[in-house]
């Protein structure tokens, strides 16, 4: 094991670097972390360099770079960057987690999927997904996990739909998978939504309710619906904090509630950080590697 002192240096691009990350990363075990601040991503890779170069190559792991802010894609470019900086053999880790997102969506994907098997011995393949709050950072990565694994998902526009089909397109070019956009600005384009839903990832802002009493009651195809909304009211009616499967009462479906995703969400995080303090070669990791991890703490791999 190498004796280096462990540092991270965490990046932002707005005004403030999350205290919920600074928290993980000092948990897990990094005993110096430094935040920087409204950082462009034309700065990552001085930053990166000017890190890399200070040890020597073998000590290059036990330096850590991580991307907040909120925007999904900003952090994964700016993790792109920081690694085209890279000058082998003087290397570092780096891992993506904007807004907490990508370890918030996989958890709550390996969440709903252990739900599918173990109740309805049902995969992601084929399943019929809505995610609400679609545009956020949450909503966005939640989608794409569950479309690499095979569902169909729409993405739910509540204002605008131009901004979904946006979303979409950028997935399509990034991440090569179709998820469709549609609108549920009105009632009645809402509710045509979750009556056709098998699955339903309600990820919109803290304290907006998405999913109510009369939603519920006209979603004859839904299996299972989950909650990250974890300030009232809750966003899906009837969700309890801790719900993990259990019925979700005034319809047939089962929930998952915010808590039993946040659970599996700070070990996949804390995990994450783990696994860089403990690798012996550089890692980048992003929302691929928190769903494999999420998938490992819920006892599907």
């Amino acid at each position: 094991m190498n004796n280096a002192t462990p540092i991270l240096h965490m990046l932002a691009p707005q005004k403030h670097m999350s205290p919920f990350d600074v928290n993980m990363a000092a948990d897990a075990g990094y005993k110096v972390i430094i935040p920087y601040v409204n950082v462009e991503l034309t700065e990552v890779a001085g930053l990166v360099q000017d890190a890399i170069f200070s040890r020597p190559p073998n000590d290059g792991v036990r330096t850590g770079f991580f991307m907040g802010g909120k925007d999904a894609i900003l952090a994964l470019d700016m993790m792109e960057a920081a690694k085209k900086a890279m000058v082998p053999p003087f290397q570092c880790s780096v891992f993506a987690d904007p807004a907490g997102s990508f370890t918030t969506a996989a958890a709550m994907v390996a969440c709903v999927e252990r739900v599918l098997k173990f109740k309805f011995g049902r995969s992601w393949k084929g399943t019929k997904v809505a995610v609400f709050g679609a545009t956020g950072v949450v909503g966005f990565a939640s989608s794409i996990i569950a479309a690499l694994e095979g569902a169909d998902v729409q993405l739910v526009a509540h204002r605008g739909v131009d901004r979904v089909i946006k979303s979409a397109a950028i997935s399509k070019q990034r991440f090569g998978v179709d998820l469709e956009a549609v609108n549920g600005e009105t009632a009645d384009q809402k509710r045509e939504v979750i009556a056709n839903a098998e699955v339903i990832f309600a990820a919109a802002a803290a304290g907006v309710q998405v999913v109510s009493k009369e939603d519920k009651a006209i979603a004859g195809k839904l299996l299972v619906i989950a909650d990250v909304n974890a300030v009232p009211p809750p966003g899906v009616d009837g969700m309890d904090l801790f719900m993990d499967g259990a019925p979700l009462p005034g319809c047939n479906a089962l929930g998952v509630g915010p808590l039993a995703i946040g659970d599996i969400k700070y070990k996949c995080e804390s995990g994450l950080f783990k696994q860089m303090l403990a690798s012996d070669e550089p890692l980048a990791l992003d929302f691929r590697h928190a769903y494999a991890l999420a998938k490992q703490l819920t006892g599907l791999a």
